[in-house]
């Protein structure tokens, strides 16, 4: 049985292969173990195998792990949907939010960021296929929330996040990534410095990081299947 080390060094390895396909830089997919549901013993591996960033979805869960594990001085990014009430311990804990889809959530978060820490790196969430149950904002909607975003002071406003409908046609990954990194284009040309594209997951990351990808978001790949309650 392959270990947490071993899993995330085949990720690294599988990251680094798609940049030379794509032609892109070696080092410019920053990868994000995403940790949900398992235990801060499981992060501390990961760790000690030498990553650094981790994505949480649920606030007290990712309380508990952070508090368990400050001592390694770990990146956190929330990737979850974020509730009203769960902005001030998002905004005090956290170093990346990547699901911002609302401007109401963006003020709290604005306004529960901590003066001594740096501003809190946010990407907006955007339906990128147009479900009804998904979340993220409308792309039609998307500029109105960034000029919103890019207003607040403790705010750094860093990029985009999608999360396409689970498909294995590899063409409609493509479109659907393809569509984040243009709207980014189309708000970077509109006076916006952003730099980040967060998608991709264990399933789709190939196609993403050849769109253009940033940062892809990885769990199963790394600690396994998770098992449901």
């Amino acid at each position: 049985m392959a270990t947490i080390a071993a899993n995330l060094q085949a990720v690294k390895s599988r990251i680094a292969a798609e940049e030379r396909a794509a032609a892109r830089q070696s080092g410019s997919v920053t990868l994000i173990a995403v940790s949900k549901t398992f235990p801060a013993a499981a992060v501390r591996e990961c760790a000690e195998a030498g990553q650094r960033a981790f994505g949480e979805n649920y606030v007290q869960e990712s309380l508990d792990k952070i508090e368990t594990l400050k001592a390694l001085a770990l990146e956190w990014h929330f990737i979850g949907p974020i509730q009203s009430n769960k902005t001030r311990p998002i905004a005090e804990n956290f170093q990346w939010v990547h699901s911002v889809e609302r401007d109401r959530i963006a003020q709290r978060l604005n306004d529960a960021r901590p003066a001594a820490l740096p501003p809190l790196n946010v990407c907006l969430q955007v339906n990128v296929s147009g479900e009804t149950s998904k979340s993220g904002v409308a792309p039609g909607e998307l500029l109105a929330l960034a000029n919103a975003v890019r207003t607040l002071p403790r705010l750094t406003l860093r990029g985009l996040m999608a999360i396409p409908e689970p498909t294995t046609d590899s063409a409609l990954r493509r479109r659907r990534f393809a569509l984040l990194r243009e709207l980014l284009g189309e708000l970077n040309a509109r006076g916006h410095a952003l730099d980040t594209l967060s998608m991709g997951m264990s399933d789709d990351m190939d196609d993403a990081i050849a769109e253009g990808a940033t940062m892809v978001r990885v769990g199963t790949a790394i600690f396994g299947t998770r098992v449901k309650t």
